[in-house]
């Protein structure tokens, strides 16, 4: 349901398309040739609109829902209401997802070329770009096919960028090279100096940034992030990583493949964070620290030291998540005895 000025709707999609698209089973009394038009939440859906129910807080919502057919897990059948078609799946958020995306597909830009865009002889572009009005594009840039360069987006000498990108309004890039289908969204901010200083109680001398961002293929950049560039060695944000508005990076940091960052989460200098690392919003994490494989980091905690793989962290300083929830509970306890409220 969303607005179709801003949306371009896709379909409409029979049930067995639809679970085919999402990798999902239709359940025994649902109706494979029923028709969808659209997608929707449980509480707005109608008759031809398809939804989903992940989080059991929305059951209620589910029971009473009216929409034609929705995703679930195998647990929920026996809450479903009657001739509901449903679509099952051990991923109900995943496949309501793939199906979003079918009914509301991204669309390539029309190509083009802003006679307002300011772009300096040497650049390659590839074919089928959209440069919008206002973007900045520098000597010896390499842009490749398909991509998209909004306004005001400034992009420094040197930089490379692959196929299939989006880069967002008044971002800017330099001192980088950025790998295919990455979308940096507005504002976002690559491959400035990374903060280097030796102190000094006579002043404070800057240690030149000499090393650049790489970002690989199928990451997301956030709003207003910012991602500093190496003193030598690289900043490096691994395939498939995304990063939420908000996020700083500092230079020299590694992320691995498929890592999350929340906002307001920052990296500090020369920390490595292994592959599909889960950290929350508002995470601090020390610099020269080493946070293995699989790690997950609870929202507004401080990470001080190395964390081995596999582990779930929360606090500050960050310790395993059962002794941070023991804490919690002993403290309280302990304000409780005292009289306190």
């Amino acid at each position: 349901m969303a607005d179709e000025k801003f949306y371009n709707l896709a379909g409409p999609f029979d049930l067995n398309h639809i679970a085919q698209l999402v990798d999902a089973k239709l359940y025994e009394k649902s109706e494979p040739n029923k028709v969808i038009y659209d997608v929707a939440p449980l509480d707005k859906a109608e008759s031809n609109d398809l939804s989903f129910l992940d989080n059991p807080k929305y059951r209620s919502a589910f029971k009473n829902t009216k929409a034609g057919a929705c995703i679930i897990h195998p647990s929920q059948i026996k809450h479903a209401p009657k001739n509901l078609s449903l679509l099952i799946t051990e991923d109900p958020y995943k496949s309501y997802a793939l199906a979003a995306e079918a009914f509301y597909p991204t669309i390539r830009p029309e190509p083009y070329i802003s006679q307002y865009a300011h772009i300096a002889d040497n650049v390659q572009i590839g074919e089928g770009c959209r440069i919008e009005a206002g973007a900045v594009i520098n000597s010896n840039v390499i842009i490749g096919s398909y991509c998209h360069v909004e306004s005001n987006a400034v992009i420094s000498a040197a930089v490379s960028i692959g196929d299939d990108c989006v880069i967002g309004a008044n971002s800017s890039l330099s001192h980088c090279s950025i790998g295919k289908r990455v979308k940096i969204y507005p504002g976002a901010r690559i491959g400035q100096e990374g903060f280097g200083f030796a102190p000094s109680i006579t002043g404070h001398t800057k240690v030149p940034q000499l090393g650049k961002v790489v970002i690989h293929n199928d990451c997301e950049i956030g709003a207003n992030t910012t991602i500093d560039r190496g003193s030598g060695p690289n900043t490096i944000v691994g395939q498939g990583t995304w990063l939420d508005n908000l996020v700083q990076i500092g230079h020299n940091a590694k992320l691995g493949r498929g890592c999350i960052m929340a906002s307001q989460s920052g990296l500090a200098g020369s920390a490595e964070i292994g592959d599909f690392v889960f950290i929350g919003g508002q995470v601090g994490i020390s610099g020269h620290i080493k946070i293995g494989d699989g790690v997950k980091v609870a929202g507004q905690s401080g990470v001080i030291k190395d964390i081995p793989p596999g582990l779930t962290y929360g606090g500050t300083p960050a310790v395993p998540i059962k002794e941070w929830h023991r804490q919690t509970n002993i403290l309280a306890s302990l304000i409780k005895s005292k009289g306190g409220k």
